[in-house]
Formats: structure tokens, C-alpha cells, sequence
């Protein structure tokens, strides 16, 4: 689609805004007299909150190299289907 004269914008709107909501059309051009003169573009569903370092902080144990390492071998072993 891409680009649509003001007459197809006002005639078939609806499946318009329906192809850029879907993600079928990115940006949906509406020109007048064959110029651009409006971009038909999707609104974010929510605006994106901004991640907090350290949520999990001092809730969990820190895990040693050698708890790591014993953990990677109980994993393993649940992997070829080995009781531990």
C-alpha cells in the first residue's frame, strides 16, 4: 500500500488503520494532489516502563563457582535421565 490519495483514505479508512494496528503496513502515507500530506502510523499498545536494576538484590544466595559447578552436574544428569 504504502501510499493512498485523500479520496481512498476517506473511502476505506478503517482497513487502513486496520493494516498499520495488524503490522501488515508499517507507516501508511495519505497524500493530497499526489503530495504527501499525513503519515498513518501505529500507537504503542503501553508505553514502555523503564527496567529497575537490582529488583532481586539480597533476596537469593549468591552461588559459588563450586555450587555452580554441582548444579551443572545435577542438570546433566537430569538430562540423561540419571536420579541423583
Amino acid at each position: 500500500m504504502g501510499m493512498v490519495n485523500m479520496h481512498e483514505a476517506k473511502t476505506s479508512l478503517s482497513k487502513l488503520v486496520e493494516a498499520v494496528e495488524s503490522g501488515a503496513e508499517e507507516e501508511i502515507i495519505i497524500a493530497r494532489n499526489g503530495k504527501p500530506a499525513a503519515r498513518l502510523v501505529p500507537i504503542d499498545a503501553a508505553p514502555k516502563k523503564r527496567r529497575r536494576l537490582g529488583l532481586l538484590a539480597g533476596k537469593y544466595p549468591s552461588m559459588d563457582f563450586e555450587a555452580f559447578q554441582a548444579m551443572d552436574a545435577e542438570i546433566e544428569a537430569m538430562f540423561l535421565g540419571e536420579e541423583k
